[in-house]
């Protein structure tokens, strides 16, 4: 197979296959068919985990749908210790794909806790991922969110909050309003974004009870107080990220969602999975077009 190099080829007609680029011929294009049946047009509105895939996996992920992600979260430890080669390796697949990432919230308590957060802080600038995620989920911090976010900007890192405990069972009322006034004090002292917790079981913890059914008037009250552009559910597996998406639309914003499940979540989100298709907030909506009009 020769390498195509031809400035007569359409660089949009080329496919990377065995490290060479081949010409295809298609004039039909997916994009143009889902605009046919009616699939809107939307933003990227989930951001995908990773819990330690090698490199070569994730950058083919990025490849398939990078498109789709809002952020890529570096999840866990699990990046600080595998070969650091590998760790920078992904990241920068990311900026090559263009899509920000962030690490996951693990890491930043314990080095609260540890006492060591400016190195944290300097290990994530310098290992050059967007983001970080800051949060309480097994410690108690003692720092004003306005001191750790300064101490993130001078780094040039933003922040995200994770909101709710990972041992602490599903929701109550009295958690909820406690949770709300502490989301309000995040993003009043400059966190771009909070996460609601539902670790990897969505499972007795967050808005989900002991047997995963979702508490669909809790997130509500989350929506109503931080609106959704500002919130991030986690959906760990499929009953949580569908019952998410049935109950808000395809406009919410869903993490912790493993990178092998993304183009699952997002057939649904747009009305293409045979569930999503019986949802009238999730349906596809379409023009019937008359024989004229085909004409």
């Amino acid at each position: 197979m020769q390498q195509i190099s031809s400035p007569a080829v359409d660089p949009e007609k080329l496919l990377m296959l065995e490290d060479q680029y081949v010409p295809y011929e298609g004039r039909l294009h997916t994009g143009e068919y889902l605009k046919a049946i009616g699939v809107a047009d939307l933003p990227p509105l989930t951001s995908p985990f990773d819990p330690g895939y090698d490199p070569v996996t994730l950058e083919s992920h990025l490849d398939q749908s990078c498109h789709l992600m809002s952020i890529l979260k570096i999840s866990m430890a699990c990046w600080m210790v595998a070969q650091e080669h590998s760790t920078r390796r992904k990241l920068l697949a990311a900026k090559k794909y263009k899509v920000p990432t962030v690490t996951g919230g693990g890491p930043f308590e314990i080095a609260v806790a540890q006492g060591r957060l400016p190195e944290y802080l300097d290990l994530c600038a310098d290992i050059g991922v967007t983001r970080i995620e800051c949060g309480e989920g097994f410690t108690d911090l003692h720092e004003e969110p306005k001191s750790i976010i300064r101490m993130a900007h001078e780094r040039k890192l933003d922040v995200q909050f994770e909101l709710g405990k990972k041992h602490g069972g599903a929701f109550t009322e009295d958690v909820v309003g406690l949770l709300i006034a502490q989301g309000r004090r995040w993003l009043d002292a400059g966190a771009i974004q909070l996460v609601l917790e539902a670790r990897e079981s969505a499972r007795s913890v967050g808005l989900f009870d002991e047997q995963g059914r979702f508490n669909k008037s809790f997130a509500d009250r989350f929506a109503d107080a931080f609106g959704l552009k500002a919130l991030m559910y986690e959906a760990p597996n499929k009953p949580s990220q569908f019952a998410l998406l049935d109950h808000f639309g395809h406009g919410v914003h869903l993490c912790n969602v493993r990178l092998e499940e993304l183009l699952r979540v997002e057939i649904y989100r747009r009305g293409i999975h045979s569930d999503a298709f019986q949802n009238d907030k999730l349906r596809p909506r379409v023009t019937v077009l008359t024989s004229e009009d085909r004409a």
